[in-house]
Parts: C-alpha cells; sequence; structure tokens
C-alpha cells in the first residue's frame, strides 16, 4: 500500500496550450478542495492571443491553486508541482516552481517540434539534458496514455487528446486522495446530450486515476486536512460571479428591478454571462452594439425607476466618460463596474493591473466628481458591488466600483450570507407633490444633498433632465456663470459629504501607531496581508491597512496616516494612490509599483517593507 503523507500547503500550477483544458482542471479541482473544506486561493493565467499558435510561449495557459489545511490569502509565491504540458508551459513556469518541487511533463509535448516552436535550441530536450536536476521530474507519456485508454471509442484522435486534461485530474485526485464525484456529475451535466464525449472523459478520468494505483514510479501519496474555519454553508466564489451576486442582492433588497447595460469586454464579461443566467430575479440584460449605447440604456434604466447598472474594462470606461458626465449631471442612481487590466489602449487584456485609479477619480471633462470604491477578494466582490449599490440608491450618484483581473477570475470559499444579514437598501422614489409644495423642485435637497427620484409619467412631477447645466432647485437650464460655479460646488460637496457616513478606516493588522504603514487598495489586500503577518510575527513594527472607499476616504484616514513614520502604498501601476495620498494629505507617502501583468508576491512586499524599517 502507497503511504500517505500528510502536507499542511499544496500549490499546483497547471499549464499547457490555451486548447489543453488547463483552466477546465484547475477549476474542477478548486471544486473538489472546496468541497472539502479546504481553504484555497486561485489565480488563472489566460493568453492574450485567441488563437495563439499552438505550442509557443505566447500560446500557453496556466491556473495555479493554493490549497491549504490553514487560513491562507494568496495563490502561493511558488508552486510545489508543475504540471506541463507542453515543451512552453515548462519555460514559462519553471522560475515560479520551488527548488526541488515536482514536474509532472507530457512526453508528446515536448517532441522536436514542440521543442522548436518553444524557441529551445536544437538538440536541447530539458527532460532529458540534465537541466532539471534540480526538481523531481516525472515524465509521462499522457497524450499516448489517453489514446490507449480510449482506443474503443469511435471518435476521432483529436477528440481523444482533448481528454487528456482528465487524465491529468484523475491522476492528480490519485496523488492528492481524493474522490472523483464532483467531476463525474460535472461532466454529465456538461455532455448529457453527447454521450461518446461524455463517456470517453470519464473514461479518461478513471484511467488517469488508476494510471496513479498501478505504477511503480510514485510511492507516495498526500492528504490536506480541511482548514478550520468559522461554521456556515461555503461554496467557492469568483470575483466576476460574487460581484454579479452583489448586484442581485442589492435588487432584491431595495426592491428595484436589475438593469444591465453591457458591451462584452475581457475580463468583464462573465458579470453579463452570469446575471443573464438570473433572469427569474426579474432581471433585464441588455448587450448593446456598444459602450455609450451600454452605459446610456442603463441610464435611462435609472432614470425609469431600476437599479441600472454597467460593466466594462479600462478602454469601454474611457468610451464611457461622457456619458458618465451626464450621470453626474442628472444625479442618478448609477453603478459602473470596471474590472481593471493592463492599459493603455487594448495594452494587456488578459493580464491584472491596478491601472485605472486616476480614470475613475479624474477621467471626465470638467469636473465631475463621483464616490469610488474598490473590492479586494473575489468574495469581497460581492460585498463591494452590494455597497456600490446602496450608496448609488441612498444619494442619488453614479458610482464606480472598481476590482480587477486577478480577483474577477481568482476563486477562495466564500461563505455565504443570509438575506437578513444584509442591511436594508431605502429606497425613497417622490410620488407626489407634499402639502406646501406649489411645484415639483427637481433639485430641491436634503441635509445631505440628495435630490428627490421621480419617475417619468408621475402626474405633478414633470421636469427637465439633459446634459446641460442645470439652474440650482429648478433644474431649467441655466448659462448663468455664478449658479454654474454654485452647481459645481454642490455636486463636489455632495460626494465629499459621504466621508462622514462611511465607516471609520480600521486597521487590518499591526499597532496603532509605529514605524510603518502599508496602505493598500484592491486586489494586493492578499500578499500585503500576508507579508505583514510574516513581519509581525518577527515582532516588527508593521502596519497594514485596506481601503475601500477611496473617494472620498472616510473621515479618519488622514489622522491614521499621522501616527506612522512611514508610510508605502503597493500598487499595480505606476503609482496612483499615493498621488492622491501625498495630494491630500500632504504625508511622503513611498510608492512600491509593478507593473509586469501579474500580482504582488509575499516576499517582493516583505523586502520592499524590511527595506524601509
Amino acid at each position: 500500500m502507497d503511504k500517505v503523507e500528510k502536507l499542511h500547503d499544496v500549490v499546483i500550477k497547471f499549464a499547457g496550450d490555451s486548447g489543453d483544458g488547463m483552466q477546465l482542471t484547475g477549476n474542477q479541482f478548486t471544486t473538489n478542495s472546496a468541497l472539502l473544506g479546504l481553504d484555497l486561493a486561485t489565480f488563472p493565467d489566460f493568453p492574450a492571443e485567441i488563437r495563439a499558435p499552438v505550442g509557443t510561449v505566447p500560446g500557453v495557459s496556466g491556473f495555479q491553486l493554493r490549497f491549504s489545511s490553514d487560513q491562507i490569502f494568496t495563490p502561493g509565491d511558488e508552486c510545489d508541482v508543475l504540471v506541463a504540458m507542453n515543451a512552453a508551459a515548462l519555460k514559462v513556469n519553471l522560475k515560479s516552481l520551488k527548488r526541488g518541487g515536482k514536474i509532472i511533463a507530457n512526453i508528446e509535448g515536448f517532441d522536436v517540434k514542440n521543442l522548436r516552436l518553444a524557441k529551445y535550441t536544437d538538440g536541447v530536450n530539458p527532460l532529458e539534458d540534465g537541466s532539471l536536476s534540480g526538481y523531481e521530474l516525472f515524465a509521462i507519456d499522457i497524450t499516448k496514455l489517453t489514446r490507449e485508454a480510449l482506443k474503443e471509442f469511435s471518435i476521432g484522435t483529436k477528440e481523444k487528446d482533448r481528454a487528456k486534461n482528465m487524465f491529468v485530474l484523475g491522476f492528480l485526485y490519485w496523488m492528492y486522495s481524493r474522490d472523483m464525484d464532483n467531476t463525474l456529475q460535472f461532466l454529465k451535466d456538461k455532455f448529457s446530450k453527447q454521450p461518446d464525449i461524455l463517456e470517453s472523459n470519464v473514461k479518461a478520468l478513471k484511467a488517469g486515476y488508476n494510471f496513479g494505483e498501478t505504477t511503480d514510479t510514485f510511492t507516495s501519496r498526500y492528504k490536506v486536512d480541511k482548514a478550520a474555519m468559522q461554521s456556515g454553508s461555503y461554496r467557492s466564489i469568483m470575483g466576476n460571479q460574487a460581484l454579479a451576486y452583489g448586484l442581485i442582492a442589492a435588487s432584491h433588497k431595495s426592491g428595484l428591478p436589475l438593469f444591465l447595460g453591457t458591451y462584452p469586454i475581457t475580463p468583464a464579461s462573465d458579470i453579463l454571462h452570469e446575471i443573464s443566467k438570473r433572469k427569474s430575479f426579474g432581471i433585464k440584460t441588455f448587450q448593446a452594439e456598444d459602450e455609450i449605447a451600454a452605459i446610456t440604456s442603463a441610464i435611462g434604466a435609472s432614470y425609469g425607476g431600476a437599479l441600472g447598472v454597467t460593466t466594462t474594462s479600462g478602454p469601454g470606461m474611457a468610451l464611457k466618460t461622457e456619458a458618465m458626465g451626464l450621470a453626474v449631471m442628472l444625479e442618478l442612481p448609477l453603478v459602473i463596474c470596471n474590472v481593471q487590466r493592463g492599459g493603455p489602449s487594448t495594452g494587456l487584456p488578459t493580464k491584472t493591473e491596478q491601472s485605472d485609479l486616476l480614470q475613475a477619480y479624474y477621467g471626465r471633462n470638467g469636473e465631475c466628481p463621483m464616490p469610488v470604491i474598490a473590492a479586494s477578494t473575489p468574495q469581497d466582490c460581492f460585498f463591494a458591488a452590494f455597497e456600490a449599490a446602496r450608496i448609488a440608491i441612498a444619494h442619488m450618484t453614479p458610482v464606480i466600483l472598481l476590482s480587477d483581473g486577478y480577483i474577477a477570475n481568482g476563486a477562495e470559499p466564500w461563505r455565504y450570507p443570509t438575506e437578513a444579514s444584509l442591511p436594508e437598501i431605502k429606497v425613497k422614489v417622490k410620488t407626489k407633490l407634499e402639502e406646501g409644495e406649489e411645484k415639483f423642485q427637481p433639485y430641491m435637497r436634503d441635509e445631505n444633498l440628495v435630490r428627490p427620484w421621480a419617475l417619468p409619467g408621475t402626474p405633478g412631477l414633470e421636469h427637465r433632465i439633459g446634459g446641460l447645466e442645470k439652474e440650482n432647485i429648478t433644474g431649467n437650464i441655466s448659462y448663468d456663470p455664478a449658479n454654474h460655479q454654485l452647481m459645481v460646488k454642490i455636486r463636489q460637496e455632495k460626494v465629499d459629504k459621504l466621508a462622514a457616513l462611511f465607516p471609520p478606516q480600521q486597521l487590518d493588522s499591526g499597532p496603532e501607531k509605529g514605524k510603518v504603514l502599508v496602505v493598500g487598495w484592491g486586489s494586493t489586500y492578499g500578499a500585503i496581508k500576508s507579508a505583514c503577518r510574516d513581519l509581525q510575527s518577527r515582532g516588527l513594527s508593521v502596519s497594514h491597512t485596506h481601503l475601500r472607499y477611496i473617494r472620498p476616504f472616510p473621515e479618519n484616514f488622514g489622522r491614521m496616516l499621522q501616527n506612522f513614520e512611514k508610510v508605502l502604498v503597493p500598487e499595480l501601476n505606476n503609482g496612483q494612490l499615493v498621488k492622491i495620498i501625498r495630494d491630500k494629505y500632504l504625508v511622503d507617502a513611498q510608492p512600491l509599483n509593478k507593473i509586469m501583468g501579474v500580482p504582488f508576491s509575499k516576499s517582493e512586499l516583505i523586502v520592499a517593507i524590511e527595506g524601509l524599517l
């Protein structure tokens, strides 16, 4: 009997061509890990080209999964296991494998053609030349074994080869002492109308598992015990899914129908896909012909009494800017979701970056302020989306919600909330003239400078809309210089007043006063938290705070900054939040920037913080 070795933490990287099914394999292993009660974090890494040449470095698709019996916050700096389906996959990912780590290589992917496509020197094969001597190499002819397992099937060789990812998955299920039930059910659901494809994938999955059982190559199996987690109902959640569910929850709690007007763009498109599946909640989704039509349709829906939402990424935000100004001028509730990616222009469509904060702050003509909030983890996308909708409805304003490709496509366990645990979203729609009102004044404001929401067709509440400057109180068109200045100041003050209504900024960890405060926002959360915890365990004076509310900042944020000798702001951009902090608080905050399309590693942050200390 093979011995079973207990492990606490494992990082696996699945890598191959975009047609090798590595994302599917990784997602299935992730679901399996979640069902076992393990803590987990993932990092899918897609090629930018839709049809990159097979076998080339640009065509490599990867999926990194970390699962642990301990609480974790990142998908890991280095991998314990690299599954390389071809030479290009090995070449791209070897640098992220620990010395002594395991390489499971598909022999067929290292033939002369694949080595040439991956730009290895003629006559060099890393599986044979000793260059991998620092690793534990397992060269398996996965393609041949898959074809052999499926020899009785009448499907073609190409279709048989597509099942080799299931062979790999079955083998890893054996290696990590898992059962295959969740994947068997997934295959039955996915291919219920294609019996040959279903049976071939099931056979390949079981063949991979049985290969582990019968081969003499592997003498150990591994097991990771479930993590100690707060009791409750959990599921694995990806950021875009969570964001979609947060918007749906906000629609339900507010009683407003949800309208999503959008145009597909990587990496935001999955929000449309997820919400469009939920029509039973009274949701309407509209895939417009372009980004401008997408946002203006959402503005029209808000004017008609719906919760208007539009989703996009950086290039789409650029196209939406004029309509965003219209929403600010109209003062209507609108949620604008920007799932950021590398830029400028088309940039890095499938790579993550925090590239659009200054665009969210300032990227419109005229003085055009709107609240900006950011999600920090895949599950936090739910709560950030819910909060963005709450602010938009309660304060009659468009709100920008920032996510990014890393958390949009990443996954983690989510202890999902009950409906009763979510706060109410109060909607104040004006339905008639109040006693003493002779005429409806659409820009008459309450103590928070919020104007009334009156729906078209309501008798006595007819009013003018449009992008031209409004006269204070009446909403009539006005070119008066003094009125324009007044309205610009009012719109800014309306957003600024939110600072007093936001929860006070809290430290995530560390002392209230000390030497270094690390200020993060968005998807840098996990890496910063992990780095600060390590340094704190060594007795170093390091604290961490993470911003959700970025415009405006919570009222106490400036005072918090003054409690520390040095402030470090890590960002996946060239320094954007740090500029805003320096401008507003005159604090000599120090930037730490990474613009490579990949997230920070914990080790990078530890080195930077130690440098400040």
